[in-house]
């Protein structure tokens, strides 16, 4: 069974303590955490810590990501044991660089982002307002996916839909909060700063576990591969943005689990209080850990292994050819 994720937002420094991490707060407390409870470590306070840590976190194929200042992602420590394979690096990027099997794939995950983009939608029209036009909108993105050859004409199609998409916020959010427009690099309201937070988490989820495969998370099919980010894990989080980041954002206002009082705004624009990124961590993760009936695996599966499932999906298909299958939500 997989292990939960660990969150940590005392500020301190974090040891090895023989076979357990050890966390010494700022404010003189000492808490142990045994490595081998833990999934994915995540750090959001100020914490210093030592290669010591890190290997006892490597010999556990344990991997942290780090939030820093204001709780924005800045960066993934990924252990390397057990999930290299210089095969399928190799099949990886022979994929990448042939035009029409990257092409290929990115349809697919373009085409799945925009139907879970267009579900939410599904759901919401007629319960929350008449979406019908921005439905029909996304519909008219999705038939044109197949026909585009580029893959920078595919990612505008892709954001001609989701602008679509957002617009549709400020109808399905309860008053107070809305979207007038998606900013971020500051979030500049409340309703950016919880998508920007969530985003964060649907792209550290992809990150995870992407690295339990032996593919490499830099070379991406949608996202051109940079030197600073994690491309593949973009891709997979478009398509999760949606069933993931989304939904939650819709339950934790819909539902009144969060107020506009767990924010704060300053120069650095609006964020997130301490108490409102628990209160969000809590959704989120009590969502990964809620699951659907499976059509192909024929049993019930946790978002967190749908995520999974994705990505040997396309590993799969990288290495022998057997179809891509993305998350296109059917429930």
């Amino acid at each position: 069974m997989p292990q939960p994720n660990h969150h940590i937002f005392a500020d301190g420094e974090l040891t090895r303590s023989e076979g357990t991490l050890r966390i010494d707060t700022l404010d003189g407390e000492i808490k142990h955490l045994p490595v081998e409870s833990v999934g994915t470590l995540y750090l959001h306070g100020q914490i210093t810590f030592n290669t010591r840590a890190l290997g006892l976190l490597n010999d556990h194929d344990t991997t942290l990501h780090i939030f820093g200042w204001n709780d924005y992602y800045k960066g993934s420590y990924l252990p390397s044991k057990a999930h290299n394979s210089g095969n399928t690096l190799v099949e990886q990027v022979r994929a990448y660089d042939d035009h029409d099997r990257r092409l290929a794939i990115a349809h697919d995950i373009i085409d799945a982002s925009i139907h879970n983009m267009r579900r939410n939608l599904k759901y919401y029209d007629g319960r929350q307002g008449d979406f019908s036009d921005a439905i029909s909108r996304l519909e008219t993105q999705r038939e044109r996916v197949d026909t585009v050859r580029e893959i920078d004409e595919l990612r505008g199609v892709e954001a001609t839909a989701r602008k679509a998409y957002y617009g549709c916020f400020d109808e399905i959010l309860r008053e107070p909060f809305d979207l007038a427009r998606r900013e971020y690099n500051p979030p500049t309201s409340e309703t950016n700063a919880l998508l920007s937070f969530l985003n964060a988490m649907v792209y550290t989820t992809s990150v995870s576990a992407i690295r339990k495969t032996a593919l490499d998370p830099t070379v991406g099919y949608v996202h051109a591969p940079g030197d600073r980010r994690f491309t593949l894990s973009l891709d997979i989080a478009d398509i999760f943005k949606p069933i993931l980041a989304d939904r939650v954002l819709f339950r934790l206002v819909n539902q009144q689990r969060i107020s506009t009082d767990e924010f704060e705004s300053d120069l650095e624009g609006c964020l997130l209080t301490e108490d409102g990124r628990k209160q969000v961590l809590k959704l989120y993760e009590e969502t990964l850990d809620e699951t659907v009936e499976h059509p192909r695996l024929n049993r019930k599966v946790s978002y967190k292994t749908l995520v999974q499932t994705d990505v040997y999906s396309l590993k799969k298909h990288i290495l022998t050819g057997e179809s891509y299958h993305p998350t296109r939500r059917w429930w």
